[in-house]
């Protein structure tokens, strides 16, 4: 009877230390802070971002992401987890950084530019994806912009759709109307690129103007490059978006300047930095956009349901230091136009 009654207390013993235990638990979980709460009832979602771009440096590219999500009520590391993969200028490296962020289980991968676009793509067609590129429809990303099929959405820079290259040489010409030969710097890896080259031709035989092209793969090739099209005696030149010139868009311009070489890009950057000017859609203003089309996804939505918006806003930038460092005058018209002009 003894035993009964000591096993009978020791049951009644362990009874109240549970009790206690989950009292002491429910009034540390109260306790917490309301973001911690949350990450326990909900599972954080996280966010894949990929680019070949370099991880060193302040770039649009990542500040316009961030400032279009906290815009949109999300701090990182607490309602939301980015996990950023840089290619470092290398290409040949996006396919296993495409693949690490894949093993991470993400609910959408932002991917910049047709080199990330691809890698992702030749890791998994299932993954959802926003996408930052020139022209999704001509590169077979999307079926169309209205209706992108798929799990692929995104915004679109609009070289090649809206003939962007080809304005950009007549404003060259406008800036330099003695001009007779003018070149192309550009990435022969890029699609948007190649598709591009076609029209650029067009207009420059249009505007009597011979074009040479010179291509450009890697940033340990830039300055033998631009130093080539100098050589080359061309009166100045047009650089298309992407490769190199995307991602060191300020050692471009410092490069252009150094060589003395008139150039127009799409990078505000490029023309804040040496080039002479800028025509295209505002970098940061589209990456915020991208923030849109991720928290629709993390609420739900498909992405074939979203329509690929095309970067609708175009800005002109004329960097008249430039312009007076190179001995040039800038025509009126030009700077009437001009969205900025640097003094």
């Amino acid at each position: 009877m003894r035993t009964g009654n000591r096993e009978g207390r020791s049951r009644r013993r362990d009874v109240l230390r549970l009790c206690a235990a989950a009292f002491l638990a429910v009034g540390a979980t109260a306790a917490w802070p309301p973001a911690m709460r949350a990450q326990q009832s909900a599972k954080v979602p996280r966010v894949g971002w990929i680019w070949i771009g370099p991880s060193a440096g302040d770039h649009v590219e990542v500040a316009g992401f961030r400032q279009g999500l906290k815009e949109l009520g999300y701090v990182e590391g607490e309602n939301v987890v980015v996990d950023y993969r840089f290619g470092e200028d290398r290409d040949d490296r996006l396919a296993d950084l495409a693949a690490d962020l894949v093993q991470l289980r993400p609910v959408v991968v932002v991917a910049l530019g047709d080199f990330a676009v691809r890698a992702v793509r030749s890791v998994t067609r299932a993954i959802r994806v926003v996408l930052l590129t020139g022209d999704p429809v001509g590169a077979g990303y999307v079926a169309g912009l209205a209706r992108p099929g798929g799990n692929i959405t995104g915004v679109s820079m609009m070289q090649g759709l809206e003939g962007l290259a080809g304005k950009r040489l007549e404003l060259l010409k406008d800036a330099l109307p003695n001009a007779t030969r003018v070149g192309l710097m550009f990435n022969p890896d890029n699609p948007t690129n190649v598709r591009s080259l076609a029209q650029v031709d067009e207009v420059a035989r249009r505007l009597g103007m011979a074009l040479r092209s010179f291509p450009v793969r890697r940033v340990d090739e830039l300055e033998a490059a631009v130093n080539s099209v100098a050589r080359d005696g061309v009166a100045g030149v047009d650089i298309e978006p992407g490769g190199p010139f995307t991602s060191y868009p300020q050692e471009t311009g410092e490069l252009l300047l150094k060589y003395r070489l008139p150039a127009t890009s799409e990078l505000r950057q490029i023309a804040e930095s040496g080039g002479l000017l800028s025509y295209g859609p505002n970098a940061f203003n589209a990456m915020r956009r991208l923030a849109y089309f991720v928290d629709r996804i993390l609420k739900g939505t498909k992405p074939a349901d979203l329509p690929v918006e095309q970067a609708s806003r175009l800005e002109l930038v004329v960097n008249l230091k430039t312009a007076r460092v190179l001995g040039l005058t800038i025509p009126p018209l030009i700077l009437a136009r001009a969205d900025e002009v640097i003094e």
